[in-house]
């Protein structure tokens, strides 16, 4: 396990932020969903590191191996720990891959800090570009996060086992797409995230507007998601991802839920390896 400091949280120390580097070639970043860690991209390490491509896989703060400091959780901080890992590695050409909350980052370090560095990206099941049911903006009522909030407030190894079955649409792939081993696995993954960041997480991917940070895109753009998701609908997400970032393209796979990565993996890789060559 590699570490690197990021210097975000002024108020605070030093953040520590665990990652794995393989492979040579241009870089691809994975950046993970909520509320798992690096771990999750296992299906595609190996596939772009075999496919001749450098792989950088590391946990957000508050997550996996990372530090778990008490605040720090939103947009801005998080992006600026990307900036870090990417400053600090002096990597160029770089291929961001965002999952889930993961595309958020993405998002936000091109609204913040542009491309000059950045190759392409890749959105996948992501939550821009905007959760939140507004005035402006007709996608998932606020009062689904609040219940988010209460149930792992409540219970959170409880409400983490409800959540996994429906990140991968369990009752209907089990056996065939998922087994019972790798939603265990899920489950252990996202209970090494802190309490703290776990739930101010619910806010940062819930409510955070991503509207100006998609227009601001001016690289080659992949949107990847699933016609089944039930965590992050496809119709409030992907479908207006697609009319707000230039020069990008929305590949659907049929029947994936929002864990495609692993349910769907073949496919998957297979559309994100035409895209990056």
């Amino acid at each position: 396990m590699n570490e690197l400091n990021s210097s975000s949280l002024e108020k605070s120390r030093a953040i520590k932020l665990a990652y794995n580097d393989y492979g040579f070639g241009q870089p691809v970043i994975l950046i993970h969903g909520w509320p798992l860690n690096r771990v999750m991209w296992e299906y595609q390490v190996d596939t772009l590191v075999d496919s001749g491509y450098r792989v950088i896989s590391y946990d957000r703060r508050g997550f996996g191996q990372s530090s778990k400091p008490w605040e720090g959780y939103d947009y801005d901080s998080l992006a600026k720990d990307l900036k870090d890992i990417i400053e600090s590695l002096k990597l160029e050409n770089v291929i961001l891959v965002g999952f889930s909350m993961g595309g958020g980052e993405v998002a936000r370090f091109v609204g913040s800090y542009g491309t000059s560095s950045i190759a392409k990206a890749v959105l996948v099941s992501s939550v821009t570009p905007f959760m939140l049911k507004t005035e402006n903006n007709d996608a998932v009522d606020a009062s689904v996060f609040e219940g988010m909030k209460e149930g792992i407030s409540k219970d959170r190894p409880q409400f983490f086992k409800d959540f996994g079955k429906n990140f991968y649409n369990y009752d209907a792939l089990e056996g065939e797409r998922i087994s019972e081993a790798m939603l265990q696995l899920t489950w252990n993954l996202a209970l090494q995230g802190s309490r703290k960041a776990t739930l101010d997480c619910v806010d940062s991917f819930g409510k955070t507007d991503f509207r100006d940070d998609c227009k601001k895109f001016d690289i080659p753009t992949l949107i990847v998601h699933g016609d089944e998701d039930q965590i992050v609908p496809i119709d409030v997400s992907a479908k207006k991802a697609k009319e707000l970032i230039p020069k990008s393209q929305l590949k659907v796979i049929e029947g994936a839920p929002h864990g495609l990565m692993i349910t769907h993996h073949e496919e998957f890789n297979s559309i994100l390896l035409d895209f990056l060559k």
